[in-house]
């Protein structure tokens, strides 16, 4: 697997660098959903796992045994991939209740709310990413007949670049109200990107917008070049060799300050009151659990 060093104009498509985290997530959620008491449902994710072959389609049919979304990690990332989803329907459904008709998706990846969550008429929702992302995505859900359930607009764009303006060009009405989603984005970002994304989304904004995101705390160094160390001699590319390990602030401070009401709550905290037990502390995804936030806002 290709992609284990970030460098600023790096790219990707859906099986390497952090493309692979998107399907990473998609079989999180395929193996969630096989639960007896799963927190989130994602019919999608099979579909996206099948299409891209060994290893996803092997982990989620059973024919793996030594994939690291089958280790104990593996099942607290199913969790919270399930729990994280969940989280974020929510924040989608209080909007369009609000609303709001404008929905926009950064970093989409192999998001599927386009066509599973039941959208309000007049609703348009805008996905950005990378083209050779978005390109997989469209051509699965196309060769299943799949329908999206909302006006649905790629944005095909790189988060580093001009994406306001791409978005802009898309469609987007920056003077109606618009909810914003970034997912398991944030830690794949420099600060200096975090910092751009948040006025970006800042400045598009109209009165009643609302947002939500996820944010996590750094990784201590020595801890992340250990599992860095790992993950390389394992040959394989899961997590801690795409992030940056780099937080620009408070997320939910850095709204507040500019006419938000906003809110974090700590992931850990939600996903036990989702009813699962919380791995221990000391291991990787009780630190997943135990630094990460999910946040949601509205503007004023």
């Amino acid at each position: 697997m290709v992609g284990d060093v970030r460098t600023d104009h790096d790219t990707w498509d859906i099986t390497t660098s952090v493309g692979v985290t998107a399907l990473n997530v998609a079989a999180a959620r395929a193996l969630e959903a096989q639960r007896d008491r799963p927190f989130a449902v994602d019919p999608f994710a099979e579909m996206f796992c099948h299409s891209a072959g060994a290893p996803w389609a092997d982990v989620i049919d059973g024919r793996a045994s030594d994939h690291f979304l089958l280790s104990e990690f593996g099942e607290v990332f199913q969790g919270y991939n399930g729990a994280r989803t969940r989280f974020f329907d929510d924040h989608f459904r209080a909007a369009s209740a609000a609303g709001v008709r404008q929905i926009v998706i950064i970093a989409a990846g192999l998001d599927s709310r386009s066509y599973r969550l039941d959208w309000p008429d007049g609703t348009v929702v805008f996905e950005l990413d990378q083209p050779k992302v978005l390109e997989f995505k469209r051509e699965v859900l196309a060769e299943h007949g799949a329908a999206p359930k909302a006006v649905r607009r790629e944005v095909a764009v790189d988060l580093r670049q001009d994406w306001p303006k791409a978005l802009r060009d898309g469609g987007f009405d920056p003077s109606k109200p618009s909810a914003w989603l970034a997912e398991g984005l944030l830690i794949y970002l420099p600060a200096a990107a975090q910092e751009q994304l948040y006025t970006g989304i800042d400045s598009l904004s109209a009165s009643g917008s609302r947002v939500a995101l996820e944010e996590m705390q750094p990784f201590a160094a020595e801890d992340l070049e250990a599992k860095r160390a790992e993950e390389k001699a394992a040959g394989s590319v899961n997590f801690f060799n795409l992030i940056y390990n780099e937080r620009h602030g408070d997320a939910a401070s850095w709204f507040g300050e500019r006419g938000w009401d906003g809110e974090a709550v700590l992931a850990a905290d939600y996903y036990e009151q989702l009813g699962r037990p919380l791995p221990p502390p000391d291991t990787d995804g009780g630190q997943i659990l135990r630094t990460g936030y999910l946040m949601t806002g509205r503007k004023r």
